[in-house]
């Protein structure tokens, strides 16, 4: 997989972010809420390798530190949807008939309303705040993961192992826990990681709009919104920075997914 040079540029570009975003206490000299209104929009370079924005914080130590925040939402955000969508997806799949039906026509509706308009509803409705853009990001990625879950299980039931675990008396929820989740999980999982791209790029919406991190924490969306904001003209680093952090990582995610979709495809002759 890492052969090819675009997954290979990916995986090190997120290895590089989940390096800098575990120890941005240690990679950063400044605290990232820390003003100082003599050294507002301060170009890049030098003592603020990143410049400043306009209230005199290192914008570096705000996208490392607001890495976390954002990188820290769309992963929970994953986690959830993965976890009850897996479950769910593999649970109908295998079980078939009127359950099947309804979990399907449940997860059609979901799927009928826009992602980020059901995450905003979603927001708006709990009161914005990490955990709650984490939910609603969750939720609306769910009826997705359900969709893959249960492709997959319906590919794996028809093996002949199952015939043969069945005829030994074994019970749907062994059967289902011990030997379909483990056949439809790296389906799934190639999902997850083009997934938390899109996760991603809904909190930086979200915080964008204002429903995300609280000021004055910063956020990558967040620091969009900062920078657009007020400063774009005169201190274009200050949104540009940020927002090239967050397309790199977003597009290095959808490359690392997009080569593991193909892997998983391979290992499983192209059935989901």
């Amino acid at each position: 997989m890492t052969r090819r040079p675009a997954v290979l540029l990916a995986v090190v570009w997120l290895s590089a972010i989940a390096f800098v975003v575990v120890f941005a206490g240690a990679v950063s000299d400044y605290d990232p809420l820390a003003q100082n209104a003599e050294r507002r929009l301060v170009a890049p370079g030098g003592a603020h390798l990143f410049g400043t924005d306009g209230f005199g914080r290192d914008v570096f130590s705000r996208v490392v530190h607001g890495g976390r925040a954002s990188l820290g939402v769309a992963g929970l955000s994953v986690a959830l949807a993965g976890a009850v969508g897996l479950a769910v997806g593999t649970a109908t799949g295998y079980v078939g008939g009127r359950t099947d039906a309804v979990v399907g026509r449940v997860v059609d509706v979901f799927l009928g309303f826009p992602f980020l308009v059901l995450s905003l509803m979603i927001v708006v409705a709990l009161s914005p705040a990490p955990v709650t853009v984490a939910i609603a990001i969750a939720v609306s990625l769910a009826p997705q993961v359900t969709r893959v879950a249960r492709a997959s299980a319906l590919a794996v039931r028809s093996e002949e192992y199952l015939t043969v675990v069945r005829s030994t008396g074994a019970g749907t929820v062994r059967i289902v826990v011990r030997h379909l989740l483990p056949a439809s999980a790296p389906p799934v999982v190639a999902y997850l990681i083009g997934a938390f791209a899109t996760a991603l790029g809904a909190e930086a919406t979200l915080s964008f709009l204002g429903l995300g991190v609280p000021p004055p924490y910063p956020s990558w969306g967040r620091m969009l919104q900062e920078g657009s904001r007020a400063y774009f003209e005169a201190a274009p680093w200050v949104t540009l920075i940020p927002g090239a952090i967050l397309s790199l990582t977003i597009v290095s995610c959808v490359v690392v997914a997009d080569a593991v979709t193909r892997r998983v495809d391979d290992a499983t002759g192209g059935s989901p």
